[in-house]
């Protein structure tokens, strides 16, 4: 069987360094934010250009805790509404409405799977207040035009790039176009930890501050309490494991774009509706390759019995989710059908030539059951 992901082989490459980074932790006997921690924030910052990097303790934390900054800072205030994708991953709901603040869920382009910049006119009110753009399967959102968007209406922008680590827009790299954004470093993500880990990266000092201060109970001094701030921090030991992995992220991405290349060129599958790259290469990391496919069940089952694993991201949509009862009223066609149809096949920094030949061979030979239409 063709892994969808095989971490283990991903986590191999670097055994020996990363056995070495988790000794030095170890030996120095401190494991909560010390030096290794303050270098990962230096290095991650320097990987993005002139700004600020705040370790938190995972992805969901990090966009949690930039709108609960602004909260506090009074330039937003619990009822205020937030413009997001519709067929985002939940996690972007939930830092939302963990403020207090509402979801407006928007409708994304079906070439990009990102949130449609000419959409937002319409989703606009009164109480907007920031833009959660979402960089969805590794794709740069169109940051250029929702940051015109955004500056026309006064509006902030909160980047959420978990799938997106590395993609660039113009010479810029995603998490430097917003007023913030957070970074997810769960283990499958394309610069991934062993275990839960995330990140704020801004350019906004003022904001940077007040997140140091926040993810550690609110203290800037130890037991001298600024607000009323959680326990969010990234460890010692996950940010000397991701020092380790931050240099091989480019060279990563672009073997992603490599396996990317052959399956946009060889898949020739009328069947199968092929993701479409919207810019130029480096605005898309791959994180997935998403198809779309009308009869998923089936095809999935035929790539099952050839040998290949595939995920479904992700089955059910924000607003059909069961925690969310004052979404389901919704009608969001465009999402419902992405989320029926989109399978992922299997991409990463260590699939060989003979696993994607592989892949393309079993998914060119899928032909779906006749209508019974």
């Amino acid at each position: 069987m063709i892994p969808f992901l095989n971490l283990k082989d991903i986590t191999a490459r670097h055994r020996a360094e990363l056995i070495e980074a988790a000794t030095r932790v170890i030996d120095s006997g401190w494991f909560i934010h010390g030096r290794e921690h303050e270098a990962f924030e230096r290095e991650f910052a320097a990987f993005h250009g002139p700004c600020h990097a705040i370790g938190v303790a995972n992805g969901l934390d990090a966009l949690t805790l930039v709108l609960r900054a602004w909260i506090q800072s009074g330039e937003l205030r619990e009822g205020d509404e937030v413009l997001v994708p519709a067929n985002t991953y939940i996690a972007s709901i939930l830092a939302i409405t963990e403020n207090r603040l509402v979801p407006v869920l928007v409708e994304p382009d079906e070439a990009s799977f990102n949130l449609d910049p000419d959409r937002l006119a319409a989703a606009l009110t009164p109480r907007t207040r920031v833009i959660l753009p979402v960089h969805l399967y590794g794709q740069a959102a169109d940051m250029p035009a929702i940051m015109t968007f955004a500056r026309q209406h006064s509006l902030k922008v909160l980047e959420d790039c978990a799938q997106a680590h590395g993609a660039v827009i113009q010479g810029s790299r995603v998490g430097l176009w917003g007023d913030a954004a957070g970074f997810s470093f769960y283990p499958g993500k394309n610069l991934g930890a062993l275990g839960d880990a995330g990140a704020v990266v801004t350019r906004d000092p003022k904001l940077a501050d007040a997140l140091r201060a926040l993810r550690n109970y609110g203290s800037h001094v130890k037991y001298q309490n600024r607000t009323q701030g959680p326990n969010s921090r990234l460890d010692e030991l996950q940010a000397a494991l991701l020092r380790v992995k931050l240099p091989h992220l480019d060279a990563d991405n672009e073997h992603r774009r490599t396996v990317a290349r052959r399956y946009l060129q060889q898949i020739r599958n009328p069947a199968i509706r092929l993701p479409q790259r919207v810019g130029d290469e480096a605005s898309h990391v791959w994180h997935l390759f998403v198809v779309r496919v009308l009869d998923r069940d089936g095809f999935v089952r035929h790539l099952t019995a050839s040998g290949v694993q595939t995920v479904v991201h992700y089955p059910i949509p924000p607003h059909r989710q069961d925690c969310y009862p004052a979404l389901q009223h919704l009608d969001l066609p465009i999402t419902t059908a992405i989320h029926r149809e989109v399978v992922s096949l299997p991409i990463s920094p260590v699939m060989s030539d003979s696993e994607v030949e592989s892949v393309i061979q079993a998914v060119n030979a899928y032909s779906p059951a006749p209508s019974r239409g």
